[in-house]
């Protein structure tokens, strides 16, 4: 049974930072893509962060230079640092991974969540 398990969130004032991790655990034979989304109230949920294995990185534009994303593959992990808070990242923050699976001969691909963390940014 492969799991995403995130950990990080919190409440913090604005200006300050938090850092998420989201590790994959579980039989599988690679992991891709992983990234961040996240999902505001009353809004659809948007693209944080995501890297590629090969290490091609993808932000957002609300966060660029603010979250930076970065991974261990060793430990099929993906951590998101975070600063420069604002209230608007209030959000329920999700981690998602694309993962390969040896499936008897086949190698299948499946894309998981993560159960989501809530980051609260206060004013």
């Amino acid at each position: 049974q492969v799991q995403l398990v995130e950990s990080g969130g919190g409440l913090v004032q604005a200006g300050g930072s938090l850092r998420l991790s989201c590790a994959v655990s579980g039989s599988v034979f690679s992991v891709n893509a992983m990234g961040w989304y996240r999902q505001a109230p009353g809004k659809q949920r948007e693209l944080v962060a995501t890297l590629a294995k090969g290490s091609r990185t993808n932000y957002g534009d609300s966060v660029k230079g603010r979250f930076t994303i970065a991974r261990d593959n060793a430990k099929n992990s993906v951590y998101l640092q975070m600063n420069s808070l604002k209230p608007e990242d209030t959000a329920v923050y999700s981690c998602n991974a694309e993962v390969e699976v040896l499936q008897g001969v086949a190698l299948v691909t499946y894309n998981y969540w993560g159960q989501g963390t809530q980051v609260t940014v206060s004013s």
